[in-house]
């Protein structure tokens, strides 16, 4: 008996956590077992392999839930309004992330848990906070084309500000906060960038498993509901 084609596809959820998996083991590695430590802050710059690929993720899982946001503008699939709210809330964690991650390094190296006079700092938390907002107008109204829509364009709007928070730091020159790359490229040694690298990967990598749990988890609910409503009618 012949095996279809769709029943040996394999499942991009699970290849998606076994790569996270392989690329986070090989990022911890290099982290504390083989990059150098920094002359400057010391053992506690390796925050850095955590803290920048998580913001990075965070701008990258944003971005993807605008680009779900136009195609639901443009085709009025629901689906693509579920594609759209998952990276969003997901981009909601890793913010979060970032925020922590970023006053661990503040206090290990700045002595303070933040630093108010950073335009970049409080650049992203204007982004963060806007982000955290989405799901109050989401949640404020009754499922359907309307809130979808609304929930589209608010999060376009947003996207709008990430190319700020990038911009804050190049405008403002500031010492306090480090420039991870410049005109010339990275601003690390090869070891350093290569980690990077790998802990960068690990953390889209991570952030793509953790959409397809998500994913599968929201179409499991909206099955069970399907099933409520048909016994409801039913009765």
């Amino acid at each position: 008996m012949g095996i279809s084609s769709q029943s040996a596809r394999p499942d991009p959820g699970t290849l998606a956590a076994a790569v996270a998996a392989v690329l986070m083991g090989a990022a911890l590695a290099m982290i504390f077992f083989y990059v150098p430590t920094d002359v400057d802050q010391g053992y506690s710059q390796r925050i850095f392999y955590f803290h920048v690929p998580i913001a990075m993720t965070t701008y990258v899982l944003f971005a993807w839930s605008a680009v779900n946001a136009v195609r639901y503008l443009l085709s009025r699939d629901r689906s693509l309004d579920m594609k759209s709210y998952v990276p969003m809330h997901l981009g909601v964690i890793f913010g979060s992330l970032t925020l922590v991650t970023g006053a661990v390094w503040a206090k290990a190296s700045w002595g303070v848990w933040w630093y108010w006079g950073s335009t970049q700092l409080n650049t992203f938390l204007i982004i963060f906070l806007f982000y955290c907002a989405y799901f109050m107008l989401r949640f404020s109204v009754e499922d359907g084309e309307k809130r979808a829509t609304y929930s589209a364009v608010y999060a376009l709007l947003g996207v709008g500000l990430i190319p700020v928070s990038v911009l804050a730091v190049r405008v403002s020159q500031e010492l306090i906060h480090p420039i991870t790359f410049n005109r010339n490229g990275a601003n690390m040694d090869g070891s350093m960038f290569l980690t990077f690298l790998v802990s960068l990967a690990a953390m889209l990598a991570l952030a793509v498993s953790m959409y397809f749990v998500e994913m599968r988890g929201k179409r499991l609910d909206e099955r069970v509901r399907r099933i409520r409503r048909l016994a409801e009618a039913a009765r």
